[in-house]
């Protein structure tokens, strides 16, 4: 241990430790192996020493306390940051925007924001990343490992984060408001988007012809009409398409399938975009009017055979 020497070195990235057992217990952050459960939740961890702080959550126990306003932590780091409240002393500052931080591994993360450094390199398709556990979250897109599952379903997930967010779909909660139009997600990440439709933001730029999109997923399948790729195949009549909604609608033609129904008078339509058209009939609305005469149609299709009438064509 005094020499520096570390024999045990993890065949995947390389790391090196002084002791085999601490190899073996860093190997199951690849695998995915979880091998410590809480015999409370059920809830798994890699380390013994992760689940003993867990266990904290059931037990209420606090052991860190503070010794000038006796508050007591779950865990010693807490404590030491805690700490920084009351001398006001923040050790680690970054030198470029003058953020700080509790401590040092913290601030080392956060340069790398400014240096665009990604150290953590996975060394099956060669992409880096700017944090280790990001790496340890990608390479199960490789191995398949699919540590999360759910309870009701038992569909399995590679992140924790998205287990969460897939729960919301039984328990039917939606805790993400917009606060224009009051509209609920069960996704932040969906609400970021939406918020888009009402500021016009189009953050994700085509580097080929510079058009521009709300979400990265559209400017990724629009990626596809410059290379020609169609990675969507029909497996019926091996028809093609540039993504996988597309797909989706198309094979309804092969199946007969409508799985869109109307509430009012049953009607069944392929794809939704049908239905909420269709509903319009029901509703009275008209939400594409003409600038000339102000006459409303609930297709924008109509209107523009309408505009015809004054533009002077033939419709």
């Amino acid at each position: 241990m005094h020499t520096g020497d570390r024999p045990y070195i993890c065949e995947v990235c390389k790391k090196a430790f002084i002791k085999k057992g601490y190899l073996t217990a860093h190997r199951r952050v690849h695998s995915g192996e979880f091998p410590c459960i809480c015999d409370v939740c059920n809830k798994a961890f890699t380390f013994k020493s992760q689940l003993i702080v867990h266990q904290r959550i059931h037990s209420g126990d606090r052991p860190y306390n503070c010794e000038v306003c006796n508050k007591a932590f779950s865990k010693k780091s807490y404590l030491t940051r805690h700490r920084c409240i009351h001398s006001g002393k923040f050790p680690c500052t970054c030198d470029v925007c003058n953020k700080v931080f509790f401590d040092k591994s913290t601030l080392i993360r956060h340069q790398r924001v400014h240096s665009g450094e990604r150290p953590y390199l996975c060394e099956i398709c060669s992409k880096a990343f700017s944090e280790k556990n990001h790496l340890i979250r990608h390479i199960r897109v490789h191995t398949g490992v699919r540590p999360h599952t759910c309870d009701v379903c038992n569909k399995a997930f590679s992140e924790k984060s998205a287990l969460l967010s897939h729960q919301l779909i039984h328990t039917g909660e939606r805790p993400y408001i917009c606060e224009v139009c009051n509209k609920t997600f069960n996704k932040q990440s969906n609400l970021k988007a939406h918020q888009r439709t009402h500021s016009g933001e189009r953050p994700y730029k085509c580097v080929v012809c510079f058009k521009s999109f709300s979400q990265h997923s559209h400017l990724k399948t629009h990626k596809h009409t410059h290379s020609g790729d169609r990675p969507y195949a029909c497996d019926v009549c091996n028809k093609a398409f540039i993504d996988k909604g597309t797909l989706t609608r198309h094979k309804h033609m092969h199946s007969g399938e409508h799985p869109y129904s109307c509430e009012v008078c049953d009607k069944g339509f392929s794809k939704k975009s049908d239905l909420i058209i269709h509903q319009r009939i029901h509703g009275g609305e008209c939400p594409y009017s003409c600038e000339v005469c102000n006459k409303g149609f609930s297709k924008k299709s109509h209107l523009i055979i309408h505009q015809r009438i004054h533009g002077g064509e033939c419709p």
